[in-house]
């Protein structure tokens, strides 16, 4: 049952991706896509609610149960975000990143198909898993902010300023304070997430999954300090944002 809520979720993002780009094309803002994403978010929370259920803990005992708390994160984050700051065309760029996590997710082999119950569950490790996976979904939607501002930045550089794309993409201040908003989230999110890491009781074999995460968060905190201190360009920010976060899914690797 809980696979068919994944396939559901994953499908309406598809019509979603789809359908944006359709009226993005046709010159036209992409107002359904945050409806499409908002029953995807329904059927993700129906996955999680049953997986939770099985495994009487929060569900990300598995790469694929992972990679499904993500894309739900990072739909979470786009329905409060993009809708707050008019951003409608982020639900174009966000949707086929969870068409392709949660299609990952339905590989077989990847997500567990008899969830066993976890025994001596520990809070500690509850809240290391679950602000990390949501600090995730923060720094993912601050990449696709910055794919978005290099688009943008790109349609002005070859003066194409008519097409569909241009004209729905959101003004520039707007992306970048968002993305520097979602990094500055996503900062915090994940400093708790490493305190929780390191309270919670782990053996040597958790040693290199600890020392992954604390890199990844001394890279992100490095670019905020330093956009704090010294200021980075948007282009710079945006492709600093970008390939962090496809680095830092490295830690996955440890998992």
């Amino acid at each position: 049952m809980d696979r068919w809520f994944l396939i559901a979720s994953t499908l309406l993002a598809v019509i979603g991706a789809v359908w944006g780009m359709r009226s993005v094309h046709r010159g036209h803002r992409s107002r359904w896509t945050v409806a499409w994403m908002t029953a995807a978010f329904l059927c993700q929370l129906g996955f999680l609610s049953l997986r939770g259920e099985a495994r009487a803990a929060c569900p990300l005992a598995d790469r694929g149960e992972i990679l499904v708390f993500l894309s739900w994160s990072l739909t979470l984050f786009y329905l409060l975000v993009g809708p707050a700051y008019r951003i409608s065309l982020l639900g174009v760029f966000t949707a086929p990143v969870v068409v392709v996590f949660q299609g990952i997710a339905l590989i077989p082999g990847v997500l567990s198909a008899h969830p066993t119950r976890i025994q001596g569950g520990n809070a500690w490790h509850e809240t290391h898993s679950a602000t990390s996976v949501l600090a995730y979904g923060a720094l993912a939607l601050a990449a696709v902010a910055g794919v978005m501002f290099l688009v943008l930045d790109k349609q002005l550089k070859d003066h194409h300023l008519k097409s569909g794309l241009f004209r729905n993409l959101p003004p520039v201040r707007e992306l970048l304070v968002s993305l520097e908003r979602l990094l500055r989230l996503g900062g915090v999110l994940l400093t708790i997430g490493i305190i929780a890491g390191f309270m919670m009781p782990h053996d040597q074999s958790a040693t290199g999954h600890l020392i992954a995460a604390l890199a990844v968060w001394s890279a992100y905190m490095l670019v905020l300090v330093i956009k704090k201190l010294r200021g980075l360009t948007g282009r710079r920010l945006s492709l600093l944002a970008v390939a962090l976060f496809i680095l830092s899914l490295g830690v996955f690797a440890f998992v």
